[in-house]
């Protein structure tokens, strides 16, 4: 099967085989908490490589660097963050990102919580648009 014949989540799961070491796993775990969080989203293949998760526009990606693993929220900005996950892109108006390096843990119930959070960002946003 080409890379054109594939779903979008055959290609992640391409990915995480690809890499082959920590980041292949981490991305996996994050991925599953994605979707416990929210049974709906959906997996897309963006920018020719970036795994992109969905319910009623981009909730987060999951890009994969050398040193971490970085899930990038697409309105992070905007969401409450108690548990203070976002570490990176601190700077923005609008995206804020959680890089997780090798041997760090993850806050997966307050992952989970900032997932559901983001989603619930999108739904509200989406349903201003249709009301529009």
């Amino acid at each position: 099967m080409s890379d054109g014949d594939k779903t979008p989540s055959d290609l992640i799961d391409q990915r995480i085989a690809e890499l082959g070491d920590w980041r292949g796993a981490m991305l996996a775990k994050l991925r599953a908490v994605l979707h416990r969080a929210d049974p709906d989203l959906v997996e897309t293949w963006k920018w020719r490589g970036v795994p992109t998760f969905e319910h009623d526009g981009i909730v987060c990606t999951g890009e994969t660097y050398k040193a971490v693993v970085k899930l990038t929220f697409a309105h992070g900005a905007a969401l409450a963050d108690p548990a203070k996950l976002f570490n990176a892109s601190l700077d923005g108006n609008v995206r804020r990102a959680i890089d997780v390096r090798a041997g760090d843990t993850v806050d997966e119930d307050a992952l989970a919580t900032l997932v559901r959070e983001a989603v619930r960002y999108n739904v509200a946003k989406a349903a201003g648009k249709k009301t529009r």
